[in-house]
């Protein structure tokens, strides 16, 4: 299980739960649940670092909670 920060919202538009990673551009996944969209996330993070990886680009170090002014 990877430690990156998840925010997960619902969305009226597509009618589900959306759960973004904010430290990994682009990578975002959605759900029926709450439940259903954290754990399509932890799929999509394992595919994002998968890609980075084969495309010999940096993966960002997990920080946790983020903080914005």
């Amino acid at each position: 299980m990877y430690r990156y920060e998840v925010i997960v919202y619902w969305s009226d538009e597509d009618e589900a739960y959306i759960a973004e990673v904010p430290e990994l551009s682009g990578c975002m996944a959605d759900g029926a649940t709450y439940e259903e969209a954290i754990r399509n996330a932890q799929v999509v993070i394992s595919e994002w670092i998968e890609t980075a990886q084969e495309l010999n680009r940096e993966i960002p170090k997990p920080k946790g909670k983020l903080a914005y002014a």
